[in-house]
């Protein structure tokens, strides 16, 4: 699989989920990075890390960006688009809270699952996002959690 050089995420990006975790929304877009050996492909398993017993998973849309811009215009920023896909940004919520700081607990190998990366869609407006989630057993000696395998896909609305 190749692996992008760099992982930028925007956190806190939407008011219901900062409401569900009884946080207020941000000012400014709160951002984070997640490391290269974080990613992988659709239907790898996700490995559970022994120091968490609450990973959660949320579908969001990745944007693949094909080329290098600096303060670009709205229509080069659209230019440099190479692809839309879904990402599964794997947290281990509880590791998030204790630490404060968010590297921790987003930053573990395998979790960062990310789909296929087809042409972007001429309409970027309202981009959908799938990240079903199949459930496997823990490798022995990790205790009773169960470990989670990724499928994500992404598309245009009507697209599945």
């Amino acid at each position: 699989m190749n692996r992008p050089g760099k992982i930028v995420c925007v956190g806190r990006n939407y008011l219901e989920h900062a409401k569900e975790l009884g946080n207020e929304m941000p000012k400014e877009p709160l951002l984070f990075l997640k490391p290269p050996s974080s990613v992988i492909g659709m239907n790898d398993a996700i490995v559970l890390p022994v120091q968490s017993g609450q990973v959660e998973f949320e579908g969001e849309i990745g944007i693949c960006i094909g080329k290098k811009i600096f303060r670009a215009s709205e229509e080069e920023a659209r230019g440099a688009i190479a692809g839309i896909c879904a990402v599964n940004d794997v947290t281990a919520r509880d590791l998030q809270k204790a630490d404060g700081q968010w590297t921790r607990a987003k930053g573990f190998d395998t979790f960062c699952p990310i789909g296929a990366i087809p042409s972007p869609p001429a309409d970027l407006h309202y981009p959908t996002v799938v990240t079903p989630v199949k459930r496997a057993h823990r490798p022995a000696g990790w205790g009773s959690a169960r470990g989670l395998r990724a499928a994500s896909s992404c598309g245009s609305p009507g697209s599945h």
